[in-house]
């Protein structure tokens, strides 16, 4: 399979190097310094791209990729309220192409299936609150993180005494903490830390006056978000439309 990389970072070297591994090739890398690559005939021979940028820049990558006529496998998150609608809209309707998840760790999979059991456990047990904690590096600009919002909004379709997501605390990468915990019963409180290198840390808590119930996913490198994004990637290139992980993993859907 033909793979462009756009955003050569971190992750975009941690994937170039699973890919290749996997008997891929890396036609075209695009970062900031060379934009009108999108216009090349190397990107637009890619079989798929692999997008990991960041919110700012993410949107417009989608529709230069879409011009290119080129399948997109994304990772980036804080642009979804803004153009969310739009881009599914170009997949449903438009011909376009993109495989998009807050996580593509295999892990984290696992990890949102088990948070979807419990919580529809947790329903019937209305003496246990719960809330949610996340982790990640200095670098990461938006806040809660994508997976977050993503694990929030399973707990909310299972659990009928939440109905909404707010934010709680936010520790800044200087220490500053700011924000509350404090919510309303039908609130599911997210409170997000920024700190070092971590790659990130997700854990949802349910608390009652008798006991506490903690499920964490502990990422320990990029190794895990990197793999399952190649993965994505050659499932999108035998499918079309707005793909997503519950399509990669059937059991997501159970």
């Amino acid at each position: 399979m033909k793979i462009a990389l756009i955003g050569y970072g971190k992750m975009g070297k941690e994937i170039e190097k699973i890919a290749l591994d996997r008997g891929h090739e890396i036609v075209s890398i695009i970062d900031v310094d060379n934009q009108e690559d999108f216009e090349s005939a190397a990107f637009r021979s890619a079989d798929v791209a692999i997008e990991f940028t960041n919110p700012m820049v993410a949107y417009s990558n989608y529709m230069k990729a879409f011009n290119a006529g080129v399948k997109l496998v994304s990772g980036s998150t804080g642009w979804m309220a803004e153009h969310g609608e739009e881009v599914k809209r170009l997949c449903t309707e438009g011909g376009k192409t993109l495989f998009w998840s807050s996580n593509f760790s295999l892990g984290v999979a696992i990890f949102s299936a088990v948070n979807k059991y419990l919580a529809k456990i947790m329903n019937r047990f209305p003496a246990y609150d719960v809330s949610m904690s996340e982790t990640h590096h200095i670098h990461k600009l938006d806040a809660p993180s994508g997976t977050a919002i993503t694990l929030a909004e399973g707990i909310l379709e299972n659990l009928d005494r939440k109905d909404k997501w707010v934010e709680g605390t936010f520790q800044a990468p200087d220490g500053m903490v700011s924000g509350s915990t404090r919510c309303a019963a039908n609130e599911l409180s997210v409170s997000s830390v920024r700190e070092g290198e971590v790659p990130g840390i997700h854990s949802i808590r349910y608390d009652s006056e008798a006991d506490s119930i903690t499920i964490t996913h502990d990422a320990k490198n990029r190794k895990g978000f990197a793999l399952g994004a190649v993965l994505a990637a050659e499932y999108t290139a035998r499918h079309e439309g707005f793909l997503g992980m519950s399509d990669l993993f059937p059991f997501l859907n159970d």
